[in-house]
């Protein structure tokens, strides 16, 4: 066996090769744990608004007549106040089902750390064939 300073350079090359095939093996398996944990984040994520959608049903119907009931003795007719209760839970509806797709959008759900470390391999890459 040759020493490290009397390698030739197909050895050199071939260990440079084994060295990234290696770095790249090591890549996709950080890829595949970033991966599946952003998946069982947005699982969280959604079994959390699905039983906060579930428990709030009732709630809100329940406010919702509250709502147009107080309307009502305050002197609108019934249709106007049942219809002032249901616009103002449809805004607010929408502004939180926005929130929740914002926070399963897919910079949100991008493997940052992955792709900063396929960056600083892919420099020391060229530096190594330099």
């Amino acid at each position: 066996m040759t020493s490290p300073t009397e390698r030739s350079i197909p050895e050199l090359v071939g260990d440079a090769m084994a060295q990234l095939a290696k770095l790249v093996g090591n890549e996709f398996a950080l890829a595949r744990a970033e991966i599946s944990e952003k998946a069982a984040q947005a699982g969280r994520a959604a079994a959390l608004i699905g039983a906060g959608a579930v428990l709030m049903i009732p709630a809100l119907v329940i406010l919702l007549f509250a709502a147009a009931t107080a309307l009502i003795r305050m002197g609108l007719s019934d249709p106007v106040a049942y219809l002032f209760a249901g616009g103002g839970a449809a805004i607010i509806a929408g502004i939180l089902i926005a929130v929740g797709v914002n926070r399963l959008s897919g910079d949100a759900m991008k493997p940052s750390i992955t792709l900063q470390q396929m960056e600083k391999d892919k420099m020391a890459a060229r530096e190594l064939v330099r």
